[in-house]
């Protein structure tokens, strides 16, 4: 172990002697671990980005609903009711993890107003509840849905554009009901909302849930959405939920199992990731093995020099492996304090992004840094510069000693 410690500490005076050599090097790898931080950080904001905004873009965190009803729920939603105030709702509603309850009834049909008549689809909500679970939703002109007004709904900005409403206007909502009648309520637009995607916007409303049940004429709702207090215990309160009531009375299904998306997004990033990170890998271990190769050639006398004062070829081969190693660890962490400094800064000012396809609004982005991050860059860099040292290590141990001293001659 001593004996370690002494030839680590020689490597270490060796790197510093010949700092404008091992310079190189050390930038190469601080450069190589800011890349990978920054782009990296960019990516898991993204991801995160995406998945806060879709479960609150109204996906919720957990989704009740009767079992087969995403399979077979369009075609006969009335048959996958839930109850309404029921106890098992409110058993769920105090669950610890749970911030909010929503219940949702789903329904189409045409909307008119004077001349005009379009088709659209509509959820049946509860209005307090919803603002919980719909924080994407903003209202761009009016009033959000109330309690207080049971007749009041609100249309998205581009089914309004076409139907030609505005807040305070009456419209006529027609629908059929469960047993093939047809049903029609008059409701007044509170407001217009606007969410992250366009296309919903464009066709879709939402009333009070009383207002939705009077138009079907049926009782209950179709999900109930759950809003937790935090993402991360989306799966330990499925499962808790799942175990506690029947599986052929209720389906919880989490938010990832819906988010079809945002999971082809999280494959097709990490796939990204990986080539960033190769390609980071290929960048240093080229850089510090030509920086280590150029070592070699320069202290050839210098090998021969120890090899005739009895360092031993493995001596010799630690020597230089620790030289790629210490430069390793002061590039990476250089790298680490760098990237983290920068993912900071541009955090802090933001990058402007353009609308995705099927949005309607751009976006700020961020960084994200974090010490998982940090310590597989830093992971990185070392394991590249002590791949990048063997073959350099590898000639110096096996030199002639007698070539090796007569080569500075």
């Amino acid at each position: 172990m001593e004996l370690a410690f002494w030839e680590f500490l020689n490597a270490f005076r060796s790197v510093t002697r010949q700092y404008r050599r091992s310079l190189f090097g050390v930038l190469a790898v601080a450069f190589g671990v800011v890349a990978m931080t920054l782009a990296t950080g960019f990516i898991e904001w993204i991801l995160w980005a995406t998945r806060e905004g879709t479960i609150q873009n109204g996906l919720g965190h957990v989704q009740v609903m009767r079992p087969g009803y995403l399979v077979s729920g369009q075609a006969n939603p009335s048959a996958y009711l839930l109850p309404r105030h029921s106890a098992e709702q409110a058993a769920i509603a105090i669950h610890p993890t749970v911030r909010a309850i929503a219940p949702r009834l789903a329904f189409s049909g045409l909307i008119s107003h004077d001349e005009a008549t379009v088709s659209f689809v509509g959820e049946g909500v509860d209005p307090q509840n919803e603002k919980v679970v719909s924080k994407a939703l903003e209202i761009i002109d009016g009033m959000n849905l109330s309690s207080e007004d049971p007749s009041g709904i609100i249309v998205g900005g581009g089914l309004a554009q076409a139907l030609g409403v505005k807040p305070g206007d009456v419209v006529v909502l027609l629908a059929n009901t469960p047993t093939g009648g047809i049903n029609a309520v008059e409701g007044k637009v509170r407001g217009l909302f606007s969410t992250i995607s366009k296309d919903y916007d464009d066709s879709a409303l939402r009333v009070p849930l009383a207002l939705s049940q009077n138009l079907l004429r049926v009782a209950g709702a179709h999900r109930w959405i759950l809003a937790l207090d935090d993402t991360a215990h989306t799966r330990a309160t499925t499962e808790a939920l799942r175990a506690r009531f029947e599986r052929n009375k209720f389906e919880f299904a989490p938010w990832y199992e819906l988010a079809d998306f945002y999971n082809k997004a999280v494959a097709l990033l990490s796939r990204q990731v990986q080539v960033v990170k190769l390609i980071i890998a290929v960048i240093i271990v080229l850089s510090i093995s030509n920086t280590m190769m150029m070592s070699v050639l320069e202290r050839t006398a210098e090998v021969g020099t120890c090899m005739a004062l009895g360092h031993t070829r493995r001596m010799i081969l630690r020597q230089y492996l620790y030289e790629g190693l210490i430069v390793g660890l002061i590039g990476g962490t250089v790298g680490v304090v760098l990237g983290w400094l920068l993912a900071t800064v541009i955090s802090a000012i933001g990058i402007p992004m353009p609308p995705p396809p099927g949005m309607s609004k751009g976006y700020r982005g961020e960084i994200i840094f974090t010490w998982g991050m940090a310590v597989g860059a830093l992971a990185l860099a070392l394991a590249t510069t002590l791949l990048a040292s063997v073959y350099p290590a590898w000639r110096a141990a096996h030199m002639n000693i007698v070539d090796a001293l007569r080569h500075s001659r």
